[in-house]
């Protein structure tokens, strides 16, 4: 059966209509993921056709006529993220970076964005290598905990204001729908972009703020299982999603068909993986917090962290994700040591799988930061950031345990 655009748009709507006042569980298990229309399919298929027939010159069968414009099972996947990110327009991407890029490609040479100091380094470092000196567009980045220096910052070239909310590594946040506030009352044309990885679409939902577009890695919480690479922006803006698929198509940095239905699978559990997340993270925190060997912890779940006030505004599951990061009272090389005694905790990059990992940012994520910017930012030898994953929490905290004895 071939369905033309109208027909398929009727066909979708009819089945999420009832969707739409349902849990977040209930979403991602059925959100974009309809019964196949043809053989009934309950799992989405991976479609791997690269071209489409059509009827007669520019009038295809269905609503696709190129993978690299659209493809059926990356089309499920885009209404899935919408569903959960309270969104009405996704584009997905070959990965968080793809994403990134194509936001930058908004901004006209000449102009400013304005970015969040502790930014991460693949971020950091795509902004001030590459658009900066290629596109001529200025770069400021600036705390954002007193949005005044922020107010101070805008000007009449400032056309974007990027932000973590958490930061990656530290964990600052930002009261969102205040720097909201004070940018649109200063211009309401500049972009505001919020990098959700850290909390994912379970944790915090950046639209309901007022944010212009939300961007997910989605290789880390989204995906879950270390297996697939890619990224999303979401938006509740027409013209500007458009604006966003012409350079997307364009510069072709689109998800293969199998990353999409590995994507879909993943998400299924992600609610499930968040809770555990984030119940096992706050405990991580609280260990460490209380260990005579941990000099600092920066958690924003911990009510004596600095953020803790706003992490309550911001998170609406009550949970803030499962990043922990702390600075060790201890050098270089008993970092070193504390790191390679770990035997739960892997070292690699990344974050957000259910397998715990640890991250020794100075030397890895964020490498390429200035070292003069990481030592502003405190991101010191001694630092480290945990990816608490899905394990039992007796054995997370044993592996630590055993660790800081070594230092």
């Amino acid at each position: 059966m071939i369905m033309d655009k109208e027909t398929h748009k009727k066909y979708i709507s009819h089945h999420e209509e009832h969707l739409k006042d349902k849990g977040i569980g209930t979403k991602l298990i059925h959100c974009g993921q309809e019964p196949d229309i043809v053989n009934g399919t309950v799992v989405v298929p991976i479609s791997l056709s690269t071209t489409y027939a059509q009827h007669s010159p520019g009038t295809p069968y269905g609503v696709f006529d190129y993978s690299r414009c659209g493809n059926p099972t990356r089309e499920h996947l885009e209404r899935l993220l919408c569903a959960i990110s309270k969104g009405e327009h996704c584009i997905t991407f070959s990965s968080g970076c793809a994403a990134t890029n194509c936001i930058a490609q908004l901004i006209p040479s000449g102009n400013e964005i304005i970015c969040i100091d502790d930014v991460y380094g693949g971020t950091q470092r795509l902004l001030r290598r590459v658009v900066n000196p290629n596109s001529n567009i200025k770069m400021t980045f600036t705390p954002m905990d007193d949005l005044n220096v922020v107010k101070g910052l805008l000007n009449e070239k400032t056309k974007l204001v990027w932000l973590e909310s958490p930061t990656n590594p530290t964990l600052k946040m930002t009261d969102i729908p205040e720097l909201v506030k004070v940018v649109k009352e200063y211009n309401k044309d500049i972009l505001i972009v919020v990098d959700n990885t850290f909390l994912s679409p379970y944790n915090c939902t950046p639209l309901d703020f007022g944010i212009d577009i939300v961007v997910e890695s989605c290789t880390k919480y989204l995906g879950g299982h270390s297996d697939v690479t890619m990224g999303s922006l979401v938006t509740n803006n027409l013209d500007l999603k458009d604006k966003l698929y012409l350079i997307a198509k364009s510069s072709g940095g689109c998800p293969s068909p199998f990353d999409c239905f590995l994507l879909i699978r993943g998400l299924k559990t992600l609610h499930l993986r968040m809770e555990r997340i984030n119940s096992n993270s706050i405990k991580v925190a609280e260990f460490l917090s209380s260990h005579p060997k941990v000099e600092k912890v920066y958690y924003p779940g911990l009510e004596k962290d600095p953020y803790h006030n706003l992490m309550k505004k911001l998170c609406h599951s009550g949970g803030v994700g499962g990043i922990v990061s702390a600075k060790l009272k201890t050098d270089m090389e008993g970092t070193i040591k504390f790191i390679k005694s770990l035997k739960i905790f892997c070292l690699a990059e990344s974050l957000g799988a259910v397998e715990c990992l640890i991250d020794h940012p100075a030397t890895m994520t964020h490498g390429s930061v200035p070292p003069e910017e990481r030592k502003k930012l405190g991101i010191e030898d001694s630092f480290v950031r945990f990816a608490v994953g899905c394990e039992d929490i007796k054995d997370i905290i044993f592996d630590l345990e055993f660790a800081m004895k070594e230092l």
